[in-house]
């Protein structure tokens, strides 16, 4: 089988890594969506795309429909309605559990994540249960933000470091990879966060259940068009429960762990 035809088989996949679903949460997308899946398919031509809409009233949702019937590596879940960041991902993986793949990526949809940080993120899954692309290990960056948010960045997962004692730079951040068989090990049941706090929450699930975490340094830039979702709420509900979870923890032993990775995975970068 030629190296064109084994690209547009949706049934090959990335290799060391297996099939590989890249999830993207929308709401109010629309003038985004079309560049990041064009952006994912170009930088990682093996992964599938899902986009996960929450009924988005600007249109995105139909547009995704078009996106997905000119690739069939891209894919749409409608949901009824704008439900939160945490539940569109879990939503995600439920639909990359039902349908065999073997990772699953979490990405933003309005481009601060970059998909060219993706290859690297995969050549560290090859090694690891969770890969967290971060912009705080040494090699990362971050592009526009205000000093304020760096230092709020900054002082949040100090923070989550801190009470929870994981051993990552970046438990805030929403640009990572999780391997299937690392997802099963999860109570992914029992997570009702959204925003920051989720994410923090599955990464302290993860290093909970001892599985192998590995940071890759990304480029986070902020957002060109549209509008954030960030809020004071949900800066507020990280803090809380964070500070929750840092009081439970030190209430009940954790699962001894077979070793968390390093800092951070270089990837050719200073």
């Amino acid at each position: 089988m030629s190296e064109q035809r084994n690209v547009d088989d949706p049934t090959v996949g990335c290799p060391g890594v297996g099939r590989v679903l890249v999830v993207i949460p929308t709401y109010n997308e629309i003038d985004n969506i079309g560049a990041i899946v064009t952006r994912v398919r170009h930088s990682v031509p093996r992964a599938e795309v899902l986009i996960a809409d929450d009924n988005s009233p600007d249109g995105t949702g139909a547009l995704a429909d078009n996106l997905a019937a000119a690739d069939r590596r891209v894919h749409v879940l409608h949901r009824p309605g704008k439900q939160g960041l945490g539940a569109a991902y879990l939503d995600g993986f439920a639909w990359a559990a039902r349908n065999g793949y073997d990772a699953v990526v979490e990405m933003d949809a309005d481009g601060s994540h970059s998909p060219e940080d993706l290859p690297a993120m995969l050549t560290a899954a090859r090694d690891a249960d969770v890969v967290l692309g971060s912009r705080w290990a040494r090699g990362g960056q971050v592009v526009n933000w205000p000093l304020r948010r760096l230092l709020l960045s900054r002082a949040g997962n100090l923070y989550a470091r801190l009470l929870l004692g994981m051993p990552v730079s970046d438990a805030t951040g929403g640009y990572r990879l999780y391997r299937s068989d690392a997802l099963d090990q999860l109570d992914l049941e029992s997570v009702c966060s959204q925003g920051y706090s989720f994410q923090v929450e599955l990464c302290r699930l993860a290093h909970r259940a001892g599985l192998r975490l590995v940071e890759v340094p990304i480029t986070f830039a902020e957002r060109e068009r549209g509008a954030s979702k960030m809020s004071p709420a949900i800066i507020l509900e990280a803090l809380w429960r964070i500070t929750v979870w840092g009081v439970r923890d030190r209430m009940s032993p954790r699962r001894a762990h077979r070793g968390v990775g390093a800092p951070a995975v270089q990837a050719g970068r200073a």
